[in-house]
């Protein structure tokens, strides 16, 4: 069975920027989701929002915009904004496990309450022709949450849920709930895509094994982490390419070099970075080595060489 790979978004790293040099360098994902718009109330998008899913930014095959929510009026909002754009399709945020969102009852916070969920998708099923899908966890404080949503869900038709096989209390501690998201596949009329923990060729190749009618795969972190995994499972190999080290210095410094265009300031560049290397850190052979080389850089210059070290002591 042929199968499709989609980044899942990450806020404050998978924007266009990062799409871009991913998809420049590594290839192997199908489909980009673009991190949250989120409104605060007001209906009027940031800029930086805009800049994120503007067509002339993006130079990926798909983008899908994605919204964070939990009023109607938000959704019909941004629907129609996107629309302008070019987009059909709206993915809704109900999986986002950090409590200073689902402490407002958004992201995984607002899967217990299905009867809001249901005002919001009649509203914007009966208002606006938006293609509408979802992301979600299981559950913020348990599995059996995502459960009550599922024959309100299946009033409507959803292009796709997308479910992260973890409770939103979980964060991303902890494993994954494989025998909960069976339950999940056995109990809505929904196309599912999987998401959690894809970290390896022979972890993609057991999940698809253990769940043979998913046909759609969501990385999120192990993307950052191994930029390369999305290309390797398309291959179904786990060798890396014998020029691994060159192709991901050429990623990092052209992400860099976009990041150092946006962002004011030399503090502001290498604490960006340093977040990006919280992930990239795990490709090379002593990842605490080479995140404690990062850490330490207070400015540009410092940074420059710590990178440069690195790379080279892989070389």
């Amino acid at each position: 069975m042929s199968y499709t790979l989609l980044s899942s978004p990450l806020q404050g790293f998978t924007d266009f920027r990062f799409r871009n040099a991913f998809n420049q360098y590594f290839g192997g994902i199908d489909t980009f989701y673009s991190p949250y718009i989120r409104l605060n109330g007001k209906l009027i998008v940031k800029a930086a929002y805009e800049r994120d899913i503007l067509p002339k930014n993006n130079t990926v095959d798909e983008v899908i915009p994605q919204i964070m929510t939990n009023d109607a009026d938000e959704f019909l909002f941004v629907a129609n904004y996107v629309k302008q754009f070019g987009y059909k399709e709206l993915n809704w945020n109900l999986g986002c496990p950090y409590p200073m969102v689902t402490k407002r009852g958004m992201g995984s916070g607002l899967i217990s309450e299905s009867a809001k969920i249901d005002a919001i998708l009649d509203k914007v099923h009966s208002e606006s022709d938006i293609l509408v899908s979802m992301k979600m966890r299981m559950g913020y404080e348990n599995s059996q949450e995502i459960l009550g949503t599922f024959p309100i869900l299946d009033k409507y038709p959803l292009k796709n849920i997308a479910i992260h096989a973890r409770t939103g209390k979980q964060l991303y501690k902890g494993g994954v709930d494989l025998d909960a998201f069976q339950v999940c596949v056995d109990n809505t009329r929904h196309k599912l895509y999987y998401n959690g923990d894809i970290t390896s060729v022979a972890v993609f190749n057991e999940l698809k094994e253990r769940f043979p009618s998913i046909d759609h795969w969501m990385i999120g972190r192990g993307l950052i982490a191994d930029p390369f995994l999305p290309m390797m499972i398309k291959n179904n190999t786990s060798e890396y390419p014998e020029n691994k080290i060159e192709i991901f210095s050429k990623f990092h410094d052209t992400l860099y070099h976009e990041y150092t265009k946006q962002l004011s300031g030399p503090k502001h560049i290498v604490m960006k970075m340093y977040h990006f290397w919280e992930y990239f850190s795990s490709t090379f052979h002593n990842p605490h080595k080479a995140l404690k080389k990062i850490k330490k850089a207070k400015d540009i210059q410092e940074y420059d060489r710590a990178v440069r070290e690195i790379f080279n002591g892989e070389r």
